[in-house]
């Protein structure tokens, strides 16, 4: 879990590299932070080390937990309790006050592998140091008690 501190209306950002990869287990369930929401096909040089055109992902639906509704493998914000898709890249203000915590929206955390580079930063003016970079472990959020690696 990573997390970064705001309030509510703070306008932020997070941009997560489109090629990027992380899974969710066995193939085919590779993605980057939009989530497992069509095929993927291997480039020969990418994470999951299967040849070009490969299949390593496909369409697994949504995971529905914690009044949000996202595609497995996304990435997903949580903010004093409440979850919001980010996804590959989101602009907006906080929903909340306190912690950003980003999460591998999963139904399983035992099957995770990989990781994926997280860039954040404040857009509204306030001081702030430079933009933080995270670099998430796939990680499931369970259940509002899941077990939760550190970044």
């Amino acid at each position: 879990m990573a997390t970064f501190s705001l309030a509510t209306g703070d306008l932020f950002t997070t941009i997560a590299a489109p090629g990027d990869l992380w899974s969710a287990g066995a193939l085919p369930r590779w993605s980057n932070a939009d989530g497992l929401v069509g095929d993927r096909f291997a480039t020969g040089s990418d994470e999951p080390g299967q040849p070009a055109g490969a299949m390593i992902g496909r369409n697994f639906g949504l995971w529905t937990q914690s009044g949000l509704s996202a595609p497995y493998g996304s990435l997903v914000g949580e903010i004093a309790g409440v979850y919001r898709l980010l996804g590959s890249s989101f602009a907006g203000p906080a929903w909340g006050d306190g912690l950003l915590k980003l999460y591998y929206w999963d139904s399983n955390n035992f099957d995770n592998t990989q990781y994926i580079t997280v860039r954040l930063s404040r857009t509204d003016g306030h001081a702030v140091p430079e933009p933080v970079s995270l670099v998430l472990l796939g990680v499931a959020l369970v259940a509002a008690a899941s077990v939760r690696r550190q970044a």
